[in-house]
């Protein structure tokens, strides 16, 4: 990676450190915004080690159009899932680059406002779907791509669970 590569990435991380920052969450650590952010804000690209395949602990992976996965870098490991998200994770390809180039970018659907937790859906696949905890009036719970919630056994029972466990005895948000 060149000189020019790395300040412009370093200028990047910087910049999204005065919009967001790291804190405990209803779910572990969270994403929050540090000041009003607007809706349709690119909020910068998210960083991390590219692997080949899943690392042995892939909590936080996310995976990418040519098949590797990243293991992304704080604070942007740290975006929970919302059934009713307010970010969205979106693909950058750059035309002009022979093969696919692997970058993966935040940005917001709606206003948020300052303290306010950045979410994302995480849209798993059915047969790695776990218990949702966020608490959206929207809650599908499961942690699952919607086009899959059939596919997940007895999500009507779930959804009751998921609203009488309290905050903080479950996997993931």
């Amino acid at each position: 990676m060149s000189h020019d590569t790395l300040a412009s990435r370093r200028a990047d991380r910087d910049r999204l450190l005065t919009l967001v920052q790291p804190a405990p969450a209803l779910v572990g650590t969270g994403v929050f915004a540090k000041r009003r952010l607007k809706s349709g804000m690119v909020l910068g690209e998210i960083f991390g080690q590219v692997c080949d395949e899943h690392p042995a602990d892939p909590s936080y992976c996310m995976e990418l159009p040519s098949g590797k996965v990243l293991e992304p870098s704080a604070p942007l490991r740290f975006l929970n899932h919302s059934c009713d998200p307010n970010c969205e994770l979106f693909y950058w390809f750059d035309e002009d680059i022979p093969s696919p180039d692997d970058r993966l970018w935040l940005q917001t659907i709606r206003g948020i406002e300052p303290g306010e937790e950045l979410l994302i859906d995480y849209c798993w696949p059915a047969d790695a779907a776990i218990r949702c905890q966020c608490g959206s009036a929207n809650c599908r719970g499961w942690v699952v791509d919607p086009d899959e919630l059939h596919l997940v056994k007895d999500p009507d029972q779930c959804r009751e669970e998921t609203r009488s466990t309290p905050p903080g005895d479950g996997d993931a948000g």
